[in-house]
């Protein structure tokens, strides 16, 4: 039997000349031999993933945590796709409250909970850049991205608030608003209050702004979802500009290639996954499944007091 051929070549590559180094072939997938597979009609964004699968199946379980209490987890808990949505509009009209608008930036920092699911699908949903922080990334990494990507609001695991207040007074320059996914000591009120900057509990934020709804931007294929740092090879971390077309582009070809491979991996079997550095990509994929499958899938996250699947 012959091999199932993955890569094809689709340019030759090109010998040095006028002072031009070489350049080789290029190889893309098998399945991009005619050109780049097209994104979904209609999906023009990573928030028209999240709203459609909600608009589809609303009263479907969609995030589940376990609270960890004395040292053993709990029952799973669960959220809808309509109370997910829900949450996530008091998050974005609480956001805009502060200032922000679309092309504002806001950092994440924590371990994987529904607080960091809701307040990514949030930002996009009013095209503010999500700023995944990472203190993997090196000593001092988190100051370096809240003043490099110009933050300036930054949510953040209940443990991890102390972490942030660490970067003070240099990331104040652009950092004007903290929200813990849990609660928030009187010591932290007042570390804030010095530098003129609001701190928030989760519950206090939800209804930061009231009855107050703004209205949702146009967002578009080309503009920025995400910015996510990586460490590089020297130096400072590298901020990369994801785009809305590159998820939605990457959901397709991910698609397509499960399709090929095995169709019981997106038909029949569950998808449990756990959101790791490339969180937008995951997430919207599984949202995607959704819309395509079937709403009978579940998304296990952390809580802030949760232990790891």
């Amino acid at each position: 039997m012959a091999e199932m051929q993955h890569v094809v070549k689709v340019e030759e590559g090109r010998p040095a000349a006028d002072g031009r180094p070489s350049v080789g072939p290029t190889y893309r997938s098998a399945f991009a031999r005619d050109g780049f597979l097209a994104p979904v009609d209609g999906l023009d964004s990573c928030y028209d993933i999240f709203r459609m699968a909600v608009e589809k199946y609303p009263n479907n379980r969609m995030l589940g945590h376990r609270a960890i209490v004395d040292g053993k987890a709990g029952a799973y808990v669960w959220r809808t796709y309509k109370e997910v949505f829900d949450i996530a509009n008091k998050i974005g009209n609480s956001i805009r409250s502060c200032g922000l608008t679309k092309g504002s930036r806001c950092g994440i920092y924590g371990a994987n909970s529904p607080e960091w699911i809701i307040t990514m699908e949030a930002c996009n949903a009013h095209g503010v850049y999500c700023v995944p922080l990472y203190d993997t990334l090196g000593a001092g990494a988190i100051e370096f991205i809240l003043c490099h990507a110009e933050v300036e609001i930054a949510f953040a695991e209940e443990k991890k608030v102390a972490e942030l207040l660490k970067t003070f007074p240099k990331s104040t320059e652009f950092l004007k608003t903290i929200v813990s996914f849990g609660k928030v000591t009187q010591e932290q009120k007042e570390e804030v209050s010095k530098y003129g900057l609001s701190i928030y509990s989760w519950d206090e934020f939800i209804s930061l702004a009231g009855d107050q709804e703004f209205d949702l931007p146009v967002n578009q294929r080309t503009d920025i979802c995400t910015i996510m740092y990586t460490s590089g090879t020297t130096g400072d971390p590298k901020g990369v500009l994801i785009s809305n077309a590159s998820i939605i582009c990457l959901i397709a070809g991910v698609d397509r290639l499960l399709n090929s491979v095995n169709e019981r991996v997106r038909r029949q079997q569950p998808l449990c996954h756990v959101i790791l550095p490339h969180d937008q990509l995951i997430f919207n994929f599984f949202c995607y499944v959704i819309i395509s499958a079937g709403g009978n899938r579940r998304l296990y996250v952390l809580s802030s007091s949760c232990s790891y699947l």
